[in-house]
């Protein structure tokens, strides 16, 4: 589907992660919500499984709640995939929302993204706040909501990498804290 990028040792590709996929929008429904239905489409093509969907307003609470309430859930969600929220505008809160609890920060992604984003719609990518990182046992992405960002980060960023960050973080042994 994606050009993979030489890896140092390979990851074993049999391995199927629990996901959870969160839209950030004031506005878009189940039958409107294109990106989300996007990454649902691309994670299961790679044999990812979507063990839970949400569209939630872009409202802080409302967004941390969406993360609390993906951990401990049976079977256990090991990655969440949120799209919408990263822009500048006063209702553009999700990065806030999102950065405030993260255990771990990767600033690679955003900073790969914004590089590979600038490649394909130019200076505009500056405005994009996408995020990575870890919360608890979860590991984090935050994306725009246009569909093209979408499938840039994961065709790009998010598939080439899942399995080894889910990997390394389950290898941790170490409880994040809350």
């Amino acid at each position: 589907m994606f050009d993979r990028q030489p890896q140092p040792h390979p990851d074993d590709r049999s391995i199927s992660i629990e996901c959870a996929v969160v839209t950030i929008s004031d506005t878009r429904t189940i039958d409107t919500d294109r990106s989300g239905q996007l990454i649902c489409q691309l994670l299961q093509a790679e044999g990812h499984q979507i063990g839970r969907y949400q569209i939630i307003p872009d409202e802080p609470t409302q967004i941390r709640a969406e993360l609390a309430a993906a951990v401990g859930v049976v079977p256990p969600i090991q990655v969440i995939v949120f799209n919408g929220g990263t822009g500048i505008s006063a209702r553009d809160t999700t990065y806030e929302a999102i950065a405030s609890v993260l255990t771990k920060t990767l600033p690679g992604f955003g900073e790969i993204f914004r590089f590979l984003s600038y490649q394909e719609i130019g200076s505009r990518a500056i405005g994009s706040r996408a995020i990575a990182g870890t919360y608890r046992d979860l590991l984090v992405f935050s994306l725009p909501g246009s569909q093209g960002a979408v499938r840039l980060g994961l065709e790009k960023l998010i598939l080439p990498e899942l399995i080894h960050l889910v990997t390394q973080l389950s290898r941790s042994g170490i409880e994040n804290p809350a």
